[in-house]
């Protein structure tokens, strides 16, 4: 690799400054608190960072220690999208079933405790809330993230949850802008396309965002989608129409513009890792999201030195790199008055499930018969989208197997999925469980086997409840966070 910068002078100071990184670890690696030393102004936390609080508060006193005025940014949306519960779940039920309650001071509290969390993790930067309207039923990497389909519940959740996470002294994040609700595109691998008119996207789309805006938020996240009636070259992320004649101006947005995060197919497929975030700065965006995926000192090094080189080329204005490194360090100056002002509220563990509790919707086909044996958990389990992960667990199974000691669970997926549960499942009556039914076929069918030969079936639909409820007792959750699935059981178990 060539290094064309040698010093800590200004101009890389800059260009480490607007890198947010991820690492390996569970503890501060040398490489990360040299940089720190050279200008590096933000790192980010990712789910193979985190094994308790105790070590993520330890994790995060190690890397201030190199710099006080740290942002420390990590991807916790609660619900199925958690870093800070990546191995047992989330605490908080998702977006989804916040919008299901609509109840804005619920969502308050919720984000409010989360923020609550974080801050004494010592983390300071949430890239959330999801602003996206899920206009798209069969989108496969927004769905229960969102709060809903409906622009004007989306929006007013929005505000509400970046209203309660500040309130800790924790920056907010308002994502994907302008909007990644209508695509059916996972931009972890290719580019989305959002073909509306500009009415349909001011009407639907963006409304979630100008209520984050005038909420206060310290950050929006930009997203890697083609919307050619903004800009038919560039997705967002690239395009300067979007983030600065849209969001800066006419949306008057003055806070850190942050790029989703740059490994993604839909950038490094088209443009390669180092000229997109070239690209992204130029365009308007102040921070790079970098590190799901490559996390490694060479990868810094290496956005560092085409930064530089960019400006030294002309290709990118130095005024440009030196406006966005500073507000990176503006955000991180908020964070530190915030937290010192912020007031000091008891903790509320119970919000979470409380909250789960009063989002389940319940949809009885007759008198349930009453649970008095143990019951076989069928879990159907499609492929986890990259923004979910598949470290986290999910389901119903270990809290009904406490509620009613003696069940069994299984995990099935494919074409005979039906077929092996009623075998696994014996005598036992079956309690299947499922996620997005409504976008998989093989699912359906799974369904369709048990039903026809156990209709005493439970349903526990644990992602969009868009199919048809169906089993003597659905039970719809609207997200896959750990308290869904204690609400889930103790309502199974009640009947």
């Amino acid at each position: 690799m060539t290094t064309l910068a040698t010093g800590p002078d200004t101009l890389t100071r800059d260009a480490l400054a607007v890198l947010q990184p991820g690492f390996d670890g569970t503890t501060a690696p040398d490489w990360v608190r040299r940089r720190l030393g050279e200008g590096l102004a933000s790192v980010a936390l990712f789910g193979r960072n985190v094994v308790t609080e105790a070590q993520v508060t330890s994790l995060t006193a190690q890397l201030r220690s190199e710099r006080d005025d740290l942002l420390i940014a990590i991807d916790e949306e609660s619900g199925d999208v958690t870093r800070l519960d990546v191995r047992t779940g989330s605490s908080f039920p998702g977006n989804l079933a916040l919008g299901a309650v609509d109840d804005p001071a619920l969502t308050r509290a919720v984000s409010r405790e989360l923020g609550r969390r974080l801050a004494a993790c010592g983390v300071n930067f949430d890239w959330a809330p999801s602003a996206d309207v899920n206009a798209n039923p069969d989108n496969p990497v927004i769905g229960v993230r969102s709060f809903g389909a409906d622009t004007d519940l989306v929006a007013r959740h929005t505000a509400a949850w970046v209203e309660g996470l500040q309130s800790t002294g924790v920056a907010a994040c308002a994502k994907h802008f302008p909007g990644h609700g209508d695509t059916n595109i996972d931009s972890h691998h290719a580019v989305p396309r959002i073909d509306v008119d500009i009415e349909t996207l001011f009407a639907r789309e963006l409304p979630p965002f100008r209520a984050a805006i005038a909420a206060g938020t310290r950050a929006v996240m930009s997203a890697h989608i083609l919307v050619p009636a903004l800009d038919p070259d560039r997705p967002g992320t690239l395009s300067r129409r979007v983030l600065t004649d849209l969001l800066r101006g006419e949306l008057g947005y003055q806070g850190l513009i942050v790029t989703d995060g740059m490994e993604m197919r839909a950038i490094t497929g088209t443009y390669g890792l180092e000229h997109g975030v070239v690209l992204a700065i130029a365009a308007g965006a102040d921070a790079i999201c970098v590190g799901g995926g490559l996390c490694d000192e060479d990868t810094v090094l290496g956005l560092r030195d085409a930064l530089v080189a960019a400006v030294r080329s002309g290709e990118l204005p130095e005024e440009r790199l030196a406006d966005a490194a500073a507000r990176v360090r503006r955000l991180a100056r908020w964070t530190a008055g915030a937290r010192d002002g912020a007031a000091r509220t008891e903790p509320d563990p119970e919000i979470g499930l409380t909250a789960a509790r009063r989002a389940l919707r319940i949809t009885r086909a007759g008198a349930p018969a009453p649970l008095d044996s143990p019951v076989h958990v069928a879990r159907f389990s499609p492929e986890a989208n990259i923004a979910v992960g598949d470290e986290t667990p999910w389901g119903v199974a270990a809290e009904l197997s406490r509620l009613v000691p003696g069940s069994t669970d299984g995990t099935f997926t494919g074409t005979d999925a039906g077929t092996h549960a009623l075998a696994a499942a014996g005598d036992r009556r079956i309690v299947a469980v499922v996620r997005d039914e409504h976008r998989h076929a093989w699912m359906r069918s799974a369904l369709d086997t048990l039903l026809a030969a156990r209709p005493d079936t439970v349903v526990v639909e644990m992602g969009l409840p868009q199919a048809p409820p169906r089993g003597i007792l659905h039970i719809a959750t609207y997200g896959a966070a750990r308290v869904c699935g204690i609400a889930a059981a103790e309502a199974v178990v009640a009947g």
